[in-house]
C-alpha cells in the first residue's frame, strides 16, 4: 500500500502547499500598509513577496527530484537565481536602514553617495563570490587574491590622483556647507549652486568658479552663511578728522535704522579705528543682502553728511544747494504762502536748501519735526508704516510741504519717504510758527491740508482692511 505520508518529499511540499499560500497573503497584507503610509519599506516587501517566495518554494520542489536522483542541475539554477534576488534584496535592507531613513544632520544623512555605491558593489561582489563557492563549488580565493594585488598596484600608481579624490569625498562627509551657502575662498566669494564628488560650484555675480574639490578641502576658507545670529554687512566710512565721531556714529545710525534690508531692533555698530576713519556693522538675514545695503547706505550717506555739514571722503557741502538756488526756492515758497518782503527775506535767510537720496526717509511716524520741508523739485511718498505694515496712500510734489508735526506740534502720523532725489526747502519751526502767528490763513491752509491727508489715509486703511477680508472669505476662513 502506497503511504505517502512516509515518502521523504511528503513533508517538504506539505510546507510548500500550505505555506506559500498563507505567506503570500499575510505579505500581501503588510505591503498594503505600508503603502498606505507611503514607506520607502514597501518595494523591499514587495521584491520578497513576488521573487524571493515563489523561487524559495520552487527550490524546495526540485531538491526533492534531487532526492530521487534525477540527473538534472535544476536545483542549482533556481538556487543561484535566488541567490541573486536575496542579494538584491539585502542590499535595499541595508540602504533603507542605514540611509533612508538616516536623520537629517547625522553622519549617515552627509555620507556621499559615491561611497555608498562603492559599499554596494564591494557588498555585491563579495555575495556573489560567496554564492558560486556555495551552490557551484567555485573556488574564489584565487580571485580575490587577484583583485587584491590589482588595488594594491593601482593604489600606488594613483596614489596622488586618489588622495585628492579621497580628500574631496571626506570634505563632502564632513559638510562644511551646502546648496545656497555663501563662501568666502580668498580669490573666490559667492553662493554654493553645486556640489559633486569632483568639484565645488560658485556663482560669484560675474560667472560660476568650479572649484576642485580636493583643493577647496587643502585650504582654508569660511562659510558665510553659518553664523551664531545673524550675518553683519560692513564697511569702512571715511571722514575728516574734523568731524567729530559721536556727530558721524548718530548720522550712520540714523541712515542705517531706515535701511529696507537691515534686521530690525538690531544694533548698528559705528567704531572709529583712527584718522577720520569709521567701521560699520549692519545686520542683515543672508551675505546676498551685504552687496545692496551697503549700496543703499553709500547712496542715502551722501546726501545726509552734506546736510549735515560733515565731510564724506573728504567732500562738503552740495554743488546743487548754492545760495543762488536757495534764494529762488525761498521766493517760491514766500509767494506760494503770500507772504510779504520782510517774511520773504526772513525765509530767504533762514530756509535751507537740502536734498534726499532715493527712497530715504524725510519725516518720520511717532517723530515729532524740528523742520517744515517745502518740495521743490522731485516727488515724495506719504505711508502709514511701522515695524509690522506699511501702507503708501499719497505722493506729494512740488509746492506741498512734509512735516505736518511743526503746524500741529504733534507727532507725525505718517512716514515721508523720497521717490527718487528730492530737493526741498527746509524752514526751522520758530519760522513757521511766527509766520502762523502774523497769518492767520496759513494755519487754515496747513490744517486743511493735515485734514486731508488723514482723509486719504483712512480711506487707504479701509480698503486694505476689505482687500484683508475678501481675502480670508475667499479661502474660506472663519
Amino acid at each position: 500500500m502506497f503511504e505517502p505520508w512516509r515518502q521523504a518529499w511528503f513533508v517538504p511540499v506539505l510546507i510548500v502547499t500550505i505555506g506559500l499560500p498563507v505567506l503570500l497573503i499575510v505579505f500581501t497584507e503588510l505591503l498594503r500598509i505600508l503603502e498606505r503610509r507611503e514607506s520607502r519599506a514597501a518595494g523591499i516587501l514587495r521584491l520578497i513577496r513576488n521573487f524571493v517566495l515563489p523561487l524559495g518554494a520552487l527550490l524546495i520542489l526540485i531538491s526533492q527530484i534531487d532526492n530521487l536522483a534525477l540527473e538534472v542541475n535544476w536545483s542549482r539554477i533556481v538556487a543561484t537565481v535566488l541567490g541573486f534576488v536575496l542579494i538584491l534584496v539585502v542590499i535595499n535592507m541595508l540602504n533603507f536602514a542605514l540611509f533612508a531613513t538616516a536623520e537629517t544632520g547625522s553622519w549617515r544623512q552627509r555620507l556621499p553617495s559615491i561611497f555608498i555605491d562603492i559599499m554596494k558593489l564591494v557588498v555585491i561582489g563579495v555575495c556573489f563570490a560567496l554564492l558560486f563557492q556555495w551552490v557551484w563549488g567555485a573556488d574564489v580565493g584565487g580571485l580575490f587574491t587577484a583583485l587584491g594585488v590589482t588595488s594594491i598596484v593601482i593604489g600606488l600608481a594613483l596614489q596622488n590622483a586618489a588622495g585628492s579624490v579621497v580628500s574631496g569625498l571626506l570634505l563632502l562627509f564632513e559638510q562644511p556647507f551646502k546648496l545656497g551657502d555663501w563662501l568666502d575662498a580668498g580669490s573666490v566669494r559667492g553662493r554654493v549652486v553645486q556640489v559633486n564628488w569632483r568639484a565645488v560650484h560658485i556663482d560669484t555675480g560675474n560667472g560660476t568658479h568650479i572649484i576642485p574639490t580636493a583643493s577647496l578641502a587643502g585650504s582654508s576658507f569660511t562659510n558665510l552663511s553659518r553664523v551664531s545670529q545673524y550675518f553683519e554687512a560692513t564697511t569702512t566710512l571715511h571722514f575728516a578728522k574734523t568731524d567729530a565721531p559721536s556727530d558721524v556714529a548718530r548720522l550712520v545710525r540714523g541712515i542705517g535704522r531706515d535701511l529696507p534690508l537691515r534686521i530690525p531692533d538690531t544694533p548698528i555698530d559705528v567704531v572709529p579705528t583712527g584718522a577720520g576713519s569709521f567701521a560699520v556693522s549692519i545686520a542683515v538675514v543672508r551675505p546676498a543682502d551685504e552687496g545692496p545695503t551697503i549700496a543703499v547706505l553709500l547712496d542715502w550717506l551722501w546726501f545726509a553728511a552734506r546736510r549735515a555739514g560733515l565731510s564724506l571722503d573728504g567732500e562738503r557741502g552740495d554743488a546743487s544747494t548754492t545760495p543762488e538756488r536757495t534764494y529762488a526756492a525761498a521766493e517760491r515758497v514766500a509767494k506760494r504762502l503770500r507772504c510779504d518782503e520782510e517774511d520773504t527775506a526772513a525765509i530767504e535767510q533762514r530756509g535751507r536748501l537740502e536734498r534726499f537720496g532715493t527712497g530715504e526717509t524725510i519725516t518720520r511716524r511717532g517723530t515729532t519735526s524740528t523742520n517744515l520741508y517745502f518740495i521743490i523739485e522731485g516727488q515724495v511718498s506719504l505711508a502709514a508704516e511701522d515695524d509690522l505694515f506699511a501702507i503708501p496712500y499719497h505722493t506729494l510734489s512740488a509746492p506741498e510741504s512734509v512735516g505736518m508735526g511743526v503746524y500741529t506740534q504733534q507727532p507725525e502720523t505718517d512716514t515721508a519717504r523720497a521717490v527718487g532725489v528730492v530737493t526741498a526747502l527746509s524752514v526751522p519751526r520758530d519760522l513757521v510758527e511766527g509766520l502762523i502767528a502774523k497769518h492767520p490763513r496759513l494755519a487754515i491752509e496747513l490744517g486743511q491740508a493735515s485734514d486731508n491727508r488723514r482723509q486719504l489715509l483712512a480711506a487707504a486703511v479701509a480698503r486694505r482692511a476689505a482687500a484683508a477680508l475678501a481675502q480670508r472669505g475667499g479661502r474660506g476662513d472663519t
